[in-house]
């Protein structure tokens, strides 16, 4: 289903009701399960004696399009100077507000499993504290809660029995992540439930943390633009987070290619570093081997111990070729592969929230229209029926506010696709991360070949050790031949 898709058609109300009214007092979430709200007390039996007779309509989901075609040319959404929908962040000015570390800290052992804890340490604040991977969680469940259309990223896995070290250093880097991603976040870095999670150190931040978010509504209800965010929203808002969501879902599949890549590329660097350290360790054991010459091999005896104590020598080097590996292999997880995988949890937010907007606010809106068909069927046999008037006047009361909650909906709809529409332009604003984690991947790869290089030049003279000797016959390989001229004529 396409975003925002479907959005209330007013044409489907009956020309005879009244138009949906908002309810009085602070905007809040209606449960379709049922409402209260003002009754209209008073309502001709004219009217009820025409619903018998009249067909009921069926509310449609249409396209917003459709609508702005419908409203009047000076009634249609503009985008007026000093929008409130334009952000204006760099890149630097995101990273900037806060660099957060997430660490590992000894486990300690519960009554029956070992926990994990991690100090997490902010720059911003200036605090240092320790955290659970249930605190991440209740964290997570809040931003939820006061930020339902923003791009909220996603945790890792809980902690599965027999967990190992790799699984929980994955997880450490994953939860690094999202705290620095939320740390960044326009929004989310100037709420209270952010400066909670980073700065409190008492042992029930959990608690805090749900008290927090506890008697305050969402950002529909607490934003001084929710009801008008339709008047900020470009005509053609349906097109262009179409081509948006394409274009953001095709970037994360290449990006995720490019991060499998990069994982392979530092795997590599890892694994050539243990396979020359343990080249180094063969050499040095033939070095050391002690067992005797044959007689038959005595005349050469010099020669061999020639050779065993020159290689016993060239552990050394090995090992620290082996070193500039390991380096090299670490620099790309920290510097290139986890910068990737920091941009695609970025991504796959987005994703989840277009599906939050699609499943959630959508599905809710058609419920809700759905609920409204049902209630003037019930009128309708009400009516026939001659019941109570006061059964007949609690029906009516109800349908109105079923209208004052579509209407509510619709709005919310448009706040959504509002909302959209700047995590969209954040998505943008972080794009060019990937001139920083090119930059990084070069300078390694530089970086690395340049010191591996120095190291294997200082090996190679000591190689002629490895053919002296006052009876050896062996000469020492000759330099690679050089490639001749150009203009393909011999020196000589």
């Amino acid at each position: 289903m396409a975003l925002g898709a479907a959005f209330l058609d007013l044409d489907a109300f009956p020309n005879h009701l009244p138009a949906p009214k908002l309810l009085s007092g602070s905007w809040c979430w209606l449960d379709v399960g049922g409402f209260s709200g003002p009754a209209e007390s008073e309502r001709s039996h004219a009217v009820i004696r025409s619903l018998e007779a009249a067909d009921l309509p069926t509310p449609q989901a249409v396209e917003p399009q459709a609508i702005v075609q419908r409203a009047p040319a000076s009634s249609r959404m503009q985008m007026p100077q000093g929008n409130p929908l334009l952000l204006s962040h760099s890149l630097q000015e995101l990273l900037a507000r806060d660099t957060v570390q997430v660490e590992l800290i000894p486990e300690k052992k519960g009554l029956f499993l070992k926990h994990v804890e991690y100090e997490v340490s902010s720059q911003r604040f200036k605090s240092s504290v320790y955290r659970r991977y249930n605190d991440f969680v209740v964290f997570q469940e809040m931003l939820l809660h006061k930020f339902p259309y923003r791009m909220v990223p996603a945790l890792p896995p809980k902690r599965m029995l027999g967990a190992d070290r790799e699984f929980i250093e994955a997880r450490r880097r994953a939860l690094k992540r999202f705290v620095n991603l939320v740390a960044r976040h326009p929004l989310f870095s100037e709420d209270v439930v952010l400066k909670l999670f980073l700065s409190f150190s008492g042992s029930d931040v959990q608690n805090k943390l749900k008290e927090s978010a506890q008697c305050v509504g969402d950002e529909f209800m607490n934003c001084k633009l929710a009801t008008r965010a339709k008047d900020f929203l470009p005509a053609d808002i349906q097109a262009q987070f179409a081509i948006s969501r394409e274009l953001i879902r095709n970037i994360y599949n290449s990006f995720h290619k490019l991060r499998d890549r990069a994982e392979r590329i530092a795997s590599r660097a890892i694994d050539n570093a243990a396979d020359l350290l343990i080249f180094g360790k063969e050499l040095s054991a033939i070095g050391s081997d002690t067992t005797p010459l044959p007689s038959w091999a005595a005349l050469n005896s010099s020669t061999w111990g020639s050779l065993k104590q020159a290689l016993k020598g060239l552990s050394v080097e090995f090992a620290l070729l082996a070193d500039k590996a390991a380096q090299q292999g670490k620099q790309e997880e920290n510097d290139v592969v986890e910068k990737l995988n920091l941009f695609l949890d970025l991504l796959q937010s987005y994703k989840d929230l277009c599906e939050r907007h699609e499943k959630g606010v959508l599905h809710k809106h058609q419920r809700a229209l759905h609920k409204y068909s049902l209630m003037k069927r019930q009128m309708m046999s009400a009516a026939v029926q001659n019941r109570e008037p006061e059964s007949v006047e609690q029906l009516e009361s109800r349908i109105v506010e079923q209208e004052n909650a579509i209407q509510t909906m619709e709005l919310r709809n448009y706040f959504s696709l509002y909302c959209l529409h700047q995590e969209t332009q954040l998505i943008h604003v972080y794009l060019p991360l990937t001139s920083h984690i090119l930059r990084a991947f070069v300078n390694s790869q530089i970086q690395g070949h340049k010191e591996m290089s120095k190291v294997w030049n200082d090996l190679r003279p000591k190689l002629s050790c490895l053919f002296a000797g006052p009876h050896s016959t062996l000469t020492p390989p000759r330099s690679p031949p050089q490639s001749p001229p150009e203009d393909g004529l011999c020196p000589h």
